[in-house]
């Protein structure tokens, strides 16, 4: 009767959570302060974000142990399996709630602002000059928001940014390929190519936020243009930052030989996370960027 049950292993108390929620707390609150110009708001973020790079490699580490000796059994697998389909599902609705905020923005405030659509009287209630345009850059009264030089376009940065995540796309499921089919050497070069694309996505990302604040003049004060670009491509990078640690993580393993084409679950979704990251990035790649030119 007991052939069809196996060892279930359920781990110890853990202090990642914890240390996690202490650094998502000091992430969160050196943000907001950075964003007031307080003096010590990048010291909090960055001892939030170190906190967070911290409590990824000891948990990674933690799990890495647990399933290289051997901790780990069939239902534990499902379990993994399971977890990660609910964390990239729970990611999809933070995404679609930003983006639905955005299409809230930009189809519906906007024309009623404007008088148009179904609220032709909100503009003579509460502004009487706004210009109903998408992306806001002829604000005729600058004391409600700054207005930017010119909307962020496509066709550069942007354009190469998606380049690159869709190849990442291609060299991440070229490497998984390779494991399962045991070509370890095919493995590490796709690997490691997906590593190099997702650094280079971070910086030339970092380039083009320099590019904004300091020559278009685009900011968090630039009105509500402004704040959903950052909000929304702000989060996406974060996302492709811990997708790159991730990757580096199996790397890392890949190179000491830690899976096998049987098991492989942690390279596996690691693949799903980075698929995740891309497809947002299309989504994103054309509502901020593309349809805004359509004025």
């Amino acid at each position: 009767m007991t052939q069809g049950y196996e060892h279930y292993y359920v781990p110890t108390q853990s202090k990642w959570p914890f240390i996690g929620a202490c650094g998502l707390f000091l992430f969160v609150i050196g943000a907001a302060n950075w964003f007031h110009a307080k003096p010590y708001g990048p010291y909090i973020f960055l001892a939030g974000i170190s906190t967070l790079i911290f409590m990824l490699c000891g948990w990674f580490q933690h799990v890495i142990e647990e399933s290289q000796h051997g901790l780990y059994s069939h239902q534990m697998d499902l379990s993994f399996r399971w977890g990660m389909f609910w964390f990239i599902f729970s990611e999809v609705m933070f995404f679609a709630g930003f983006f639905g905020a955005l299409f809230y923005v930009r189809e519906l405030a906007v024309p009623w602002l404007g008088g148009l659509g179904a609220k032709p009287a909100t503009k003579a209630i509460l502004w009487t000059t706004f210009n109903a345009e998408w992306p806001l850059l002829h604000n005729p009264n600058p004391t409600m928001f700054a207005n930017p030089l010119q909307d962020m376009g496509w066709k550069w940065l942007p354009s190469i940014n998606t380049f690159i995540l869709l190849l990442s796309s291609v060299t991440v499921t070229w490497a998984h390929h390779a494991l399962i089919a045991n070509h370890r050497k095919i493995l590490i070069l796709g690997l490691s190519l997906t590593v190099l694309l997702g650094i280079s996505f971070i910086s030339l990302q970092a380039y083009e936020y320099h590019h904004a604040y300091h020559t278009l003049k685009l900011t968090l004060a630039s009105g509500i243009y402004g704040t959903t670009f950052y909000v929304l491509t702000g989060f996406h990078g974060a996302h492709v930052t811990i997708g790159t640690i991730m990757l580096t993580t199996m790397l890392v393993r890949c190179i000491k030989g830690h899976f096998t084409p049987q098991h492989h679950f942690g390279f596996e979704a690691t693949a799903w996370y980075w698929h995740f990251v891309d497809v947002v990035w299309l989504f994103l790649f054309l509502f901020v960027y593309v349809l805004p030119l359509r004025g």
